[in-house]
This record gives structure tokens, C-alpha cells and sequence, in this order.
């Protein structure tokens, strides 16, 4: 790795000034700031970045807006053709452009995957604690949630997959789908390929279909690998459904941009009726352009400079955690950069955590109670900022939580 990022229209800055630039983001209505209840709260919440996007991303948009014009958008074939060749070059994972069904964003993906395979009662299983909007997406379809909850590990400090138990969930004669967080959002792990193919096999075992949340694939930490679980043999992985998008790793949420790849023609007709019947089936001009510049050579050196920065700022909020609040260990870290902290040694409700370091220390954590009833004594602390921005965050953490049991 060079010491400047280079892309076709030239030098970028080098990888300290990319991720450790101050940031300005109050005042430009952006979510995770602007709805602090004061301009002197830290937001180490949303799961957004506070770094400025991969510049030839930038760069793309600008020429856009240049023209003036943001009609319909037809999506290119040089789209599908990004995606794949994204895919198979960085994942080993091949796909042809007839599997990808584009759509608005993960969120709605999902939405739009259980309404067409599933009826109102059936069963839908997650592997909680679990991103909060699996939930609601479950719900809003009118079926069952089903927690085949994660084994919490205390000495590898680390999730573990309950296979016993999802072998007992899968064999409902309701269970209809199992979603899976491939990486794992809130707990941080990037799942072996070995522990994909036994919830592969599982699946198969009682015909139940994987649609597999793959937003954060890009954001590994150290040397772990993300296996799409797309890749496994076609007998395991050809009937799943994936979703996937460029928005976490190159933080362009906003530009609401997203795929489903599925490569069983029939199932992937039914996704797309559904995405019709949601009206999710529409993209605005400006996430067309991002996915096409984000998956390049140099979107992929980026991100090599980015997935740096992030361990090294793990790397300091785990060893400062460790060293101020021993009793509050925070869970060893394979991707992601949201980091989760085991608060139940304070025996309070992870609400009450959040609620009293936002309003007596101005520091913004997610309660991982949003996470399912598993999450009930952990927070969730988004690492993505310059560490300057972090270090101040974490510090008011630190005193809030040591000051806890002082009152």
C-alpha cells in the first residue's frame, strides 16, 4: 500500500488526511447529528461515517449534477457489470447480471424478500442480538420472529452460532426463512466459511431459504475473511437471496442505492413482483453513479486505507476500555465498525445507559436493547470518525459508566 491513493483522475490526499480531516456535519441535516438534543453531544450512534467518501465517488457526482438534469433513471448495463466484476474480483463470488434485482436500499430489500416468500404467520428466524430493522421488517409482513439467539462466549469474547438450536427452530412446520448478518451487526463477527456451510446444510436439511444481510462485507478487521454466503456450492447457496450494497463501506447511505442477487429465476421473479408492489423499484441517478465509481481498483485501494484506520481505532478504544473499565469488557472485533460493549456488570437496562450518557455527558451510544432481548446489557459505539473525534466520545463514556455505581 502506497502512501497516496491514486484513481483515473488523479492523485487523492494521502491516507491520514482521508480519515483524519475534521469533519463538519451539523447543520447539513444529517441524521446522526442534527437530531442531538444539543450542539455539544458527540454521536457515536447511527451507523453512518463521519469520513469524507472515496473522492472518485465524489468526483462522479459532480460531473452528474453538471448536467442539470435528474430525470427517470434507466440503470446501465455498466452497472451489472460493476457489480459482478466487484463481486468476483474482491469475493471469488460469480454471479451474472440477470441475478441482480436493484432497489432502494438493504432495508427495503429485505421487506420486499419476505413479502414475497413468505405468508402472514409464518416463521422468519434471526440470530439475535440483531440488526433492530430485521424486526420490523418481519413484522410489517405480518409474520413471526424467531430468535435463535447467539451463545455468548465470555472467554473468546465473541458470538457463536447455537447450531442445536437452529436445527430445533428450523424444523417448525412455519419456518419459512432464516436471516442471516453476514458480517454480524451489532456482535462483529465475520462468519467462517465452515460456519455458513453448517447453516447451509441445516437449511437444506429442513427446506427453509437463507436471505443473507450482507451490508457490511467490505468492513473487515485484521486478517478475517468475508465468505458471501452466495459462494458456497450451488447445492447449499443457489435457492438464497443476498443483499448487499456499497452504502456502509463507502458511506453513501443517503444515495439510497442497494442490490438482491438471487440466482433461482423463479424465486428472483417473485422478489421482483414484490419490489414492484412496494414501489422500491425506482433508484435516483446519483447512487447509480457512486456503486460505479465505489467498485473499482481504486475504490478497492480505499478501502484497504479505510479498514486500517478503523482497527487502529479499535485497537485504541479496546485497550483504553480495558485499562479504565475492566469490569465492562468490549467484544473482540472481526469486522464492522460498531463496537459492543457488555455493560451488564452495571445491572442496569441498556436504555437507561444511553439515556443518562446522552443527557449528563453528551455522548450518543445506541442501547442494545433495539438489538432483541439479548442485546438488553450491551451499547453499541460507532468508531467511525477521526480518532481525535472518538478519544473525546469514549472519554465521556468512560466517566459516565466508572461514575455509575457512585451515586
Amino acid at each position: 500500500m502506497t502512501d497516496s491513493l491514486h484513481n483515473t483522475t488523479g492523485c487523492v490526499p494521502c491516507t491520514d488526511q482521508l480519515f483524519t480531516k475534521p469533519t463538519q456535519r451539523r447543520g447539513t441535516n444529517s441524521y446522526k447529528w442534527d437530531s442531538a438534543p444539543s450542539a455539544d453531544v458527540i454521536p457515536l450512534w447511527v451507523a453512518d461515517m463521519d469520513f469524507e467518501t472515496y473522492p472518485a465517488i465524489t468526483e462522479a457526482l459532480q460531473r452528474r449534477v453538471a448536467h442539470g438534469i435528474f430525470g427517470y433513471t434507466r440503470v446501465p448495463d455498466a452497472y451489472y457489470e460493476a457489480v459482478c466484476r466487484w463481486f468476483a474480483s474482491q469475493h471469488d463470488w460469480h454471479f451474472i447480471p440477470h441475478d441482480i434485482i436493484y432497489t432502494s436500499g438493504v432495508v427495503p430489500a429485505i421487506s420486499a424478500v419476505i413479502k414475497a416468500l413468505t405468508l402472514p404467520g409464518d416463521q422468519v428466524i434471526v440470530q439475535g442480538p440483531v440488526y433492530n430493522c430485521f424486526y420490523s421488517s418481519i413484522r410489517n409482513n405480518g409474520c413471526e420472529t424467531v430468535s435463535n439467539a447467539l451463545i455468548y462466549n465470555k472467554v473468546a469474547m465473541r458470538y457463536e452460532i447455537d447450531f442445536d438450536d437452529l436445527d430445533r427452530k428450523l424444523s417448525h412446520e412455519r419456518a419459512r426463512l432464516l436471516l442471516l448478518c453476514n458480517p454480524h451487526n451489532p456482535g462483529g463477527r465475520v462468519w467462517t466459511r465452515s460456519e455458513l456451510t453448517r447453516v447451509a446444510e441445516l437449511c437444506r436439511k429442513h427446506g427453509v431459504r437463507v436471505v443473507s444481510d450482507e451490508i457490511h462485507c467490505e468492513l473487515t478487521l485484521y486478517d478475517n475473511k468475508y465468505t458471501p454466503f452466495g459462494s458456497l456450492p450451488d447445492e447449499l447457496s443457489y435457492g438464497s437471496i443476498t443483499c448487499c450494497s456499497p452504502s456502509k463501506a463507502f458511506n453513501i447511505a443517503g444515495l439510497q442505492i442497494a442490490n438482491i442477487v438471487c440466482r433461482d429465476a423463479a424465486v428472483r421473479e417473485r422478489i421482483d413482483r414484490a419490489i414492484n408492489i412496494n414501489e422500491v423499484c425506482d433508484v435516483n441517478p446519483f447512487g447509480v453513479e457512486a456503486l460505479m465509481a465505489a467498485y473499482t481498483d481504486g475504490g478497492a485501494e480505499w478501502l484497504v486505507a479505510l479498514r486500517r484506520y478503523l482497527t487502529a481505532n479499535y485497537e485504541w478504544l479496546r485497550q483504553y476500555m480495558a485499562e479504565a473499565l475492566p469490569h465492562l469488557p468490549v467484544m473482540r472485533m472481526e469486522g464492522t465498525y460498531l463496537a459492543w460493549v457488555d455493560c451488564s456488570a452495571i445491572g442496569e437496562t441498556s436504555e437507561a445507559i444511553e439515556e443518562r450518557l446522552l443527557r449528563e455527558h453528551k455522548v450518543w451510544v445506541n442501547a442494545g436493547s433495539m438489538y432483541g432481548s439479548e442485546g438488553e446489557h450491551f451499547i453499541r459505539i460507532n468508531m467511525a470518525c477521526p480518532r481525535e473525534r472518538l478519544e473525546e466520545g469514549v472519554k465521556r463514556i468512560v466517566e459516565g459508566l466508572a461514575d455509575w455505581n457512585k451515586d
